[in-house]
């Protein structure tokens, strides 16, 4: 048996921008993806802070250290420039792997600086 379980997050990311008229996905600045472990193309849970929404999209690479965070295509109509996020990714592991697991967590500033974490 496997469960699912919080591999890592961003906590409090602003969002920078949206973008309706793309094909979908969440874009952020690499250095925030390398700070949580996230590789591009991977599933990840968005919760708007400000709305109380969750989605659940994809991440694309964003301009190292421009502190992009924007919501493309449908996500779009889910939040606003300045939302508050949380972005989370998991993984499925079995129960004693998950015993010893500590998720990645990232917590940034209000220009999703990194101020916390790896």
């Amino acid at each position: 048996m496997l469960i699912k379980v919080l591999r890592s997050k961003i906590h409090r990311a602003r969002v920078t921008d949206t973008h309706l008229e793309y094909e979908g996905s969440i874009t952020i600045d690499e250095t925030l993806m390398d700070g949580a472990g996230l590789i591009e193309g991977e599933g990840v849970l968005v919760a708007n802070l400000n709305n109380g929404s969750r989605q659940e999209t994809y991440v694309m690479k964003g301009k190292r250290g421009s502190g992009i965070i924007r919501l493309n295509g449908a996500s779009a109509r889910l939040a606003a420039p300045g939302d508050l996020v949380i972005i989370m990714s998991f993984a499925y592991l079995t129960p004693e792997e998950a015993k010893g697991h500590k998720p990645r967590k990232v917590i940034v500033n209000e220009k999703n600086r990194i101020v916390r974490g790896p």
